[in-house]
C-alpha cells in the first residue's frame, strides 16, 4: 500500500486542474477521507482530520462516545471495550482512536477518491450556475466542439466544464459552422438538467443584435444610449429602436458609427443580415411613423383601445413600407408592439375616406433620419458595386457627402458623384413630393396589408 504522502499527492492531481485555493483543496480532501472512513467504520463515523501543506502528512482521529449499550457501531463504543484500552474511561466520554492513512483498503481509497471527484463536479456545476446566472443578454465567446443532431455544442472560453449549447431553433438558418471555428452567441438561458446547469446560446434571438451593438456601441455600455425595442426575422431584417439619454447625442448616427464602422462590424457578424436603426418614441404614432422606414409615411392614426395604427402612403412609397413579403410593416408592427393596417393613396380614397384627411402632415419629427441600406435606393449597379467596395452600405454613411468626397471614392465618376448628389438633395428636403427609392417588386396595386403586433 502506498504511504499517506503519495495518496495525498495523488488525490490533489486530481483537483489541480480546477483553480482551487489550497484550503479548498484541503476541504475537499478530508470530506473525501470522511467518505473512506465510513466504508470502514459506517456512515455516521465522527473524525477528526488534519493535514500538513508541507509534509503532505495526514493525521486522522476517529471519535467514539463510550456508552453502556451501544446502538449506532460507527460512533459508539462499550464501556467494556473501551476499559480494554484505557481503565479510566466513563460513560459520556469520548475515545480517540489513531487512524493511518497508509493502512486504508483499496475499497476505502476508492471511496475517497469517488466522494473528491463527486465534490469536485458538484463544486464546478455550481461555480458554472454563480457564474453565468446574472448573465442573461451577455455575449459568450467559444469554439464549435461538434455539430449533433442539429445542435451546435459550444466549448466556452474561460468555462471548458460548462455544458453549453446552440439548439437548431437558437441558430441562423443562412449560417453554417464547423468543428473548431470560432463563434459569438448571447446567452439565453441557465436550464437546470440532472447532469447540471446547462447554458442555452442562440444566434437567432433579436437580444443577440442588441449585444452585438452593446459590445460595438461605447455610448450603449455608459448608458446614455438605449435600446428600446428590437424586432427580427433572421438572417433577413432587424428593426432597431433606439434612444438617447442626452439630447446632444444622436441615437442613430452613434449605432451607426463613422462610415458605418459600427453597424457594418454588426452586419458582418449577423452574416449580412440588413439592419434599420430608428430613433424610438414615447408617442405610438411617431414611433410608427419611424418604424416604417425607409417609406415616407403621409398621415398616421390610431386607435388606443384597440392599439391598431392605420398607416397611409403614397403610392411611390407602399412597395417601400411593405417590403419584400410584407417584411418592413411586419417588423414596424414588432417594434411598436401594435397591429399597423397599411394603405396606400389610391386605395384610401377608394374607401371612401375624405382626400383632404390624406394631405401630407409637416410634423418635423416624421423626417427624423433612420438608417436603411443604398440597396433601398435607385442606384445603378455600378454605382452601388463602387460604393459597397468602399465600405459604404448604408445611407447614413453617404449623407453629409460633398461632390468631391464622392470623387475620392476609388472607381466613381464626375458623372456618379453628381447623381448621388442629387439624390441626396431629394432625399433630405422636407417640402415636396418625396421620391422613389424602392428596389422592391411594384406593389402598389396590392390591397392593405395587416399585420398583428
Amino acid at each position: 500500500m502506498k504511504d499517506a504522502t503519495e495518496i495525498v499527492d495523488a488525490l490533489k492531481a486530481v483537483v489541480a486542474t480546477k483553480n482551487l485555493s489550497a484550503d479548498e483543496v484541503n476541504e475537499l480532501l478530508k470530506e473525501g477521507i470522511r467518505a473512506g472512513l465510513g466504508r470502514i467504520y459506517g456512515p455516521t463515523v465522527q473524525a477528526e482530520i488534519s493535514i500538513n501543506d508541507q509534509s503532505g502528512g495526514v493525521d486522522i482521529l476517529v471519535l467514539r462516545r463510550v456508552v453502556e449499550d451501544v446502538q449506532d457501531s460507527s460512533s459508539e463504543i462499550s464501556l467494556n471495550e473501551a476499559r480494554w484500552d484505557d481503565e479510566g474511561f466513563e460513560i459520556g466520554d469520548v475515545m480517540e482512536i489513531p487512524v493511518e492513512f497508509s493502512d486504508f483498503g483499496r475499497n476505502a481509497v476508492m471511496a475517497v477518491k469517488q466522494k473528491i471527484v463527486q465534490l469536485v463536479r458538484e463544486n464546478e456545476r455550481d461555480r458554472i450556475r454563480y457564474e453565468f446566472e446574472d448573465k442573461i443578454g451577455q455575449l459568450v465567446s467559444g469554439e464549435v466542439q461538434q455539430i449533433e443532431s442539429g445542435k451546435i455544442i459550444i466549448l466556452v472560453n474561460g468555462a471548458p466544464d460548462a455544458d453549453a449549447l446552440i439548439p437548431w431553433k437558437e441558430q441562423n438558418p443562412r449560417e453554417r459552422f464547423r468543428q473548431g471555428d470560432p463563434i459569438r452567441s448571447v446567452l439565453k438561458r441557465v436550464e437546470e438538467t440532472p447532469k447540471g446547469p446547462r447554458l442555452i446560446l442562440s444566434r437567432g434571438a433579436p437580444i443577440f443584435v442588441g449585444a452585438l451593438f452593446n459590445l460595438e456601441v461605447p455610448e450603449i455600455q455608459q448608458g446614455i444610449i438605449e435600446i428600446k425595442e428590437i424586432a427580427r426575422e433572421v438572417g433577413g431584417r432587424t428593426k432597431l429602436a433606439v434612444y438617447s439619454h442626452d439630447e446632444s447625442i444622436d441615437p442613430v448616427g452613434s449605432c451607426v458609427g463613422l462610415r458605418g464602422s459600427r453597424v457594418q462590424a454588426v452586419v458582418q457578424e449577423l452574416g449580412g443580415e440588413r439592419i434599420d436603426i430608428v430613433p424610438w418614441h414615447a408617442e405610438p404614432e411617431v414611433f410608427a411613423r419611424r418604424s416604417l422606414a425607409p417609406a415616407r409615411v403621409s398621415k398616421i392614426m390610431s386607435d388606443s383601445v384597440r392599439r391598431v395604427i392605420t398607416a397611409i402612403v403614397n403610392e411611390d412609397q407602399l412597395s417601400l413600407a411593405i417590403g419584400r413579403n410584407g417584411q418592413n410593416v411586419r417588423l414596424a408592427s414588432q417594434l411598436i408592439g401594435w397591429q399597423i393596417d397599411l394603405y396606400g393613396a389610391r386605395e384610401w380614397v377608394e374607401l371612401g375616406a375624405d382626400l383632404g384627411l390624406f394631405e401630407r402632415e409637416t410634423d418635423e419629427e416624421e423626417y427624423e433620419n433612420a438608417d436603411f441600406s443604398l440597396e433601398e435606393l435607385d442606384l445603378p449597379e455600378k454605382t452601388l458595386a463602387t460604393l459597397q467596395s468602399a465600405g459604404f452600405s448604408t445611407f447614413l454613411q453617404i449623407i453629409d457627402f460633398s461632390k468631391n468626397d464622392f470623387l475620392k471614392v476609388d472607381g466613381m465618376s464626375e458623372e456618379e458623384s453628381e447623381k448621388l448628389m442629387q439624390l441626396i438633395e431629394e432625399l433630405t428636403v422636407i417640402d415636396g413630393t418625396a421620391p422613389s427609392v424602392s428596389n422592391e417588386p411594384n406593389q402598389s396595386s396590392e390591397k392593405s396589408d395587416k399585420v398583428e403586433g
